[in-house]
């Protein structure tokens, strides 16, 4: 007798049915569907055939670099006059919800480009900086990256060791950062540093300054098909004009962090989406007892557990996207929605394992790699534990964070 196969049927598995039993699509206009239909595209002729091997391999497809740019993911709400899209909050937000359909690691990418990395630039540089860095940003040409977190310093950022002095014509920064996000990949870096009299700034770095050094971190678990990495500096000289001018304190750099909260929410919603969507139909087709394994309640009860998740989140994303055109979300609205969709992604992906069995945990199936890779989601950018302490200064008016 021939052994069954494992692997399912890939039209199956690579089409995909948006959940949307609140008909939220109607609250979208005709520019966010064309824009979420170029992206899905995109994700599936380029990111779906090769993604489960990068993940096994432990390797990002830096060639996907210049075509993020091409499709328009790199600077989506910026100005069209520094090289943007210059489309609204939803839309990008549609943009990071197919990515991370993907993976999350390709969303990584694109979060950090985007919020990071161009925001801080056309947020806190000078002109010349944002004609320098953003058209080549975003067309794929340059790749960014953020030095915050630090070896000894993560959640608290406050703790930062990384530090600069004065020159005749440069600074000369010496420090290390940690866990970084296309660090070995980047041709610059955000890097934020305390001067000589204690205050955070931001500088560019570029990639062949002497004594600016990266190195891989390797032997992930999660965020596999993702570049993290260390950025080491050893009396890099940065000239005066890399500074960027108007990020005074470590609140930029927390702006920053708010940015990418922002594209988590929806992106953390695509992965959930994604599982749920894998699970509902291998139920239908996986059968026991004689009959498809969708009949059974226990497996109803988790499909609808997951659709009154992924649908709550659908509205918040919607509602913070809205907020967001409005300028009027706040940094515990965005906190609240990167909690609540990262915890929601991370239920359902365990959910659709349960249902998939022993196949859950295969790579031909996506199920077990957005697990592993949502646990990294769930803690950058502020953990889920800094979240809610973030809604509880928001409520109670005292922060608790020390």
């Amino acid at each position: 007798m021939q052994a069954p196969s494992l692997t399912p049927p890939r039209n199956k598995v690579d089409s995909f049915e948006s959940p949307d039993f609140y008909c939220i699509d109607d609250l979208l206009t005709a520019e966010h569907k064309l824009v979420r239909s170029a992206v899905r595209t995109f994700v599936k002729r380029e990111i779906t055939p090769i993604v489960e091997e990068c993940a096994q391999r432990g390797e990002f497809p830096d060639h996907l670099v210049k075509k993020f740019g091409q499709i328009g993911a790199f600077g989506a709400t910026i100005p069209v006059e520094y090289g943007g899209g210059g489309l609204d909050q939803i839309s990008y937000g549609l943009m990071t919800q197919e990515i991370e359909r993907g993976d999350s690691g390709m969303r990584s990418c694109v979060s950090v480009q985007n919020s990071l990395v161009m925001y801080p630039i056309l947020t806190f540089g000078s002109e010349e900086q944002k004609k320098k860095y953003l058209p080549k940003l975003a067309k794929g040409e340059l790749l960014g990256c953020f030095g915050l977190t630090e070896p000894n310093h993560g959640s608290d950022p406050g703790g930062m060791e990384t530090s600069f002095i004065e020159r005749s014509d440069y600074y000369l920064l010496n420090g290390s950062k940690l866990w970084i996000t296309n660090a070995n990949i980047a041709d610059i870096a955000i890097v934020w540093a305390r001067n000589e009299h204690g205050k955070v700034r931001g500088l560019i770095l570029e990639r062949g300054m002497e004594g600016f050094t990266t190195a891989e971190i390797g032997n992930k678990w999660s965020l596999r098909a993702s570049s993290t990495g260390e950025l080491i500096f050893r009396d890099v000289q940065v000239p005066k004009e890399n500074i960027l001018p108007e990020a005074y304190g470590l609140k930029s750099a927390l702006k920053c962090l708010e940015q990418a909260r922002y594209g988590i929410c929806w992106g953390a919603l695509g992965a959930a989406m994604e599982c749920y969507e894998v699970a509902r139909r291998y139920s239908l087709e996986r059968i026991q007892f004689n009959k498809p394994i969708a009949s059974f309640q226990l497996v109803q009860k988790k499909l609808a557990e997951m659709l009154t998740d992924i649908t709550q989140a659908q509205l918040l994303c919607w509602r913070l996207g809205t907020l967001k055109n409005e300028d009027r979300a706040t940094v515990a609205q965005i906190s609240l929605a990167k909690r609540n969709n990262v915890e929601i992604a991370l239920k359902t992906a365990r959910e659709a394992r349960q249902i998939l069995g022993a196949m859950g945990i295969s790579g031909e199936y996506p199920i077990m790699r957005h697990l592993m890779n949502l646990e990294s989601v769930s803690t950058y950018e502020g953990t889920h534990d800094i979240q809610l302490l973030i809604l509880g200064a928001e409520i109670t008016g005292i922060p608790a964070f020390k």
